[in-house]
């Protein structure tokens, strides 16, 4: 489809890859962009740049009411962009609890399940449009050192298989982004190259356009996939060193 006069909403919106989604419909044409967060001034900056096309709207995807109370006030939509995302930095079993976990699990993939649930017969409503699902590498790889993140991810990562082949006779087309090293705050902590989060939004504006099922948004996600096709066991052991270093060289 071809975002010019589409409507999108945007979980996470009001800063990183959110952000970056937000000003590439903007730019692309598109005629209203709903800005999901969970405090409604941290969006006051994007409204005063558009105010006629940018809409502010309360969203914290863990909350499934917001979520319902979202899709009634946007009835409009015809792309779902889920970037909204956790991460807490804490090990699965060196945990003091599984708080950590379930939390990571209820945003990065109860939240995503909720908000294509909730939106999906707003999109067959309005003709079909798409969903982009913001992933990880986490989700391809296995990584010890994120927690209860890269379960949320591969979790999330099959939820978006399974939704695309739900959805597909209404015309709705489910895209995930294989995002590896982005210039984020929840990434703060990577050590290296770290990509643009608005290279990462032109690649979702491409997925778009050409109904791509998953894409690998950048060259820290096109080297670990092709690490796993090489050598999965190779990349499973560099996984676990991390644990041992203390580093994260993979995620979102």
């Amino acid at each position: 489809m071809d975002v010019i006069d589409s409507v999108a909403i945007v979980t996470g919106g009001n800063r990183g890859i959110g952000e970056a989604f937000v000003q590439a419909f903007l730019a692309a044409g598109a005629k209203r962009v709903y800005v999901g967060t969970r405090t409604l001034s941290n969006a006051d900056l994007l409204v005063k740049e558009d105010p006629e096309r940018v809409v502010a709207v309360e969203l914290d995807v863990s909350k499934p009411e917001q979520i319902e109370a979202a899709a009634d006030k946007c009835k409009d939509v015809s792309v779902v962009v889920n970037n909204a995302g956790v991460f807490h930095n804490k090990r699965l079993i060196g945990a003091e609890d599984i708080s950590a976990a379930t939390d990571e699990m209820n945003v990065n993939y109860f939240g995503l399940l909720n908000m294509c649930r909730a939106f999906a017969p707003i999109l067959k409503e309005n003709g079909g449009g798409a969903i982009v699902n913001v992933l990880s590498g986490g989700g391809l790889a296995a990584v010890p050192a994120m927690g209860g993140y890269s379960p949320s991810k591969f979790a999330a990562r099959a939820a978006s298989t399974c939704i695309r082949a739900e959805l597909a006779k209404q015309n709705t087309h489910v895209s995930s982004l294989i995002v590896g090293s982005v210039d984020t705050r929840m990434a703060a902590h990577v050590a290296g190259l770290k990509e643009q989060p608005s290279d990462i939004a032109k690649v979702g504006l491409r997925a778009i356009k050409h109904s791509i099922d998953e894409v690998d948004t950048d060259r820290m996600a096109v080297e670990l996939r092709a690490n796993l096709a090489r050598d999965p066991k190779a990349v499973e052991r560099a996984m676990a060193r991390m644990l041992d270093a203390n580093q994260i060289s993979t995620g979102r």
